[in-house]
């Protein structure tokens, strides 16, 4: 009876379907689909089964797909092979629990989905011994069809499920969202590093705030520092707000001062004093200056996260200085020049530097047209300034004549989004 080639299936297909012993007695039907993420995530253990009334009404027993025979007439136990207990392993996972109707995050869409069905083939090992591997988990219409018309004769399914496009995810490329922890499929932290803060804090719109709050809390403070910086503020005090001030703090210390100021401000007094105490004393500082400033300011807007030099370094010295930078360096677009009294005197773009010799003097190359601003210009004149002048980054003076910080582009468009 054992079948060769590949065979395709799915879950919804499986579920139901009745298993026989050897002898033609019917042991009772498929009801759960055992995968030891332990031992191979790609391939089911085995079948879990309701058991025919015939039998203990005992819980819980197995078929090992190792010993199932499939043929037309349907799925047969060996000959001489019997039913096992179901594994007790706590990273046990039961595909139609837990992945069917789940949300999932899609990272080539770069969007969450609804798992609608999984499917499988059923193959063999190099030892003769049948095997059902998980090959993809079906996202759209076709798969809701199939759970939809279950029951029915699986030629008819099939033939209306086939009238639907496919929208499948690779099971390699699938990682499941588990408020509870209790378990985890295909994990790969790297690739959803990978993806744009932006872009996850659209998955993280799209979630239920139980998935929500564990996707974000399984980030690296750096991951989970940029994606907080593209959500809107509600979404921000809802993430952090569960959190203990010290795993909190260490986000914070990852953010651009800019934004973590704006994010404390929204928080409770207490709660911002809380996060303040965690953090490094530098880096606290940084953030406390800016929180005195009003949001709607330029200085409420700006960084402190930018390059200053002497007027007199060369073109090495902002290499050196680019190396050591601590803050984002993609929003580094003007190097800033200081006179004796550290008082701004003119900005040369970055792209003038890296088409210079190493030891060109930087008061030699081409520089940019200086625009400043007060540290008290409101939003509307830092946005006015930004349109006028087609500008990449703003320096904000203090009372002094000095470089307070720098405003970028993307603060500008925060600011008009939120208007």
């Amino acid at each position: 009876m054992t079948r060769h080639g590949n065979q395709r299936t799915t879950v919804s297909a499986l579920v139901g379907r009745p298993l026989f012993d050897a002898q033609g007695t019917l042991l009772g039907r498929v009801r759960e689909f055992a995968v030891v993420v332990a031992e191979d995530s790609s391939q089911v253990l085995g079948l879990i089964l309701k058991l025919s009334s015939s039998r203990s009404s005992a819980q819980g027993e197995m078929a090992p797909v190792k010993d199932i025979e499939v043929s037309p007439s349907g799925l047969r136990l060996s000959s001489g092979a019997s039913l096992v207990a179901a594994p007790q392993d706590p990273a046990l996972v039961l595909l139609e629990r837990d992945l069917l109707d789940q949300q999932i995050i899609d990272v080539h869409g770069r969007k969450v989905v609804r798992v609608n069905d999984v499917n499988l083939d059923w193959d063999h090992a190099s030892d003769s011994h049948l095997v059902l591997k998980i090959v993809e988990v079906e996202v759209g219409l076709r798969g809701a069809v199939r759970r939809l018309l279950k029951g029915l004769p699986a030629g008819a399914v099939e033939q209306v499920a086939s009238r639907f496009r496919p929208t499948v995810i690779p099971w390699e490329f699938v990682d499941l969202i588990d408020p509870s922890r209790r378990v985890r499929l295909k994990v790969d932290q790297d690739r959803l590093s990978q993806m744009h803060p932006s872009d996850i804090a659209d998955i993280l719109e799209d979630l239920a705030p139980p998935e929500r709050q564990a996707l974000f809390e399984s980030l690296n403070e750096e991951v989970a520092a940029e994606t907080l910086e593209e959500v809107e503020p509600r979404l921000q005090k809802s993430l952090i707000q569960s959190l203990d001030s010290e795993h909190v703090a260490g986000i914070v210390e990852e953010m651009d001062p800019g934004a973590a100021a704006d994010l404390l401000a929204e928080l409770s007094e207490e709660k911002s004093e809380a996060i303040l105490e965690e953090m490094d004393p530098e880096e606290r500082q940084e953030v406390e200056e800016l929180l005195e400033f009003s949001q709607d300011s330029a200085a409420g807007r700006m960084t402190t996260e930018y390059i200053a030099l002497p007027a007199t370094v060369k073109v090495s010295d902002v290499h050196a200085a680019l190396r050591d930078f601590e803050g984002d360096i993609e929003l580094i677009t003007d190097i800033y020049l200081l006179d004796e009294e550290e008082h701004l005197c003119a900005l040369v773009p970055i792209v003038r530097i890296l088409l210079a010799g190493a030891e060109s003097p930087l008061a030699e190359l081409p520089r940019g047209h200086l625009v400043t601003c007060r540290v008290d210009a409101g939003g509307r004149k830092v946005a006015e300034l930004f349109d006028k002048y087609n500008l990449r980054s703003l320096p904000v003076l203090d009372e002094e004549n000095k470089l307070a910080g720098v405003v970028h582009a993307e603060q500008v468009i925060a600011l008009l989004r939120e208007q």
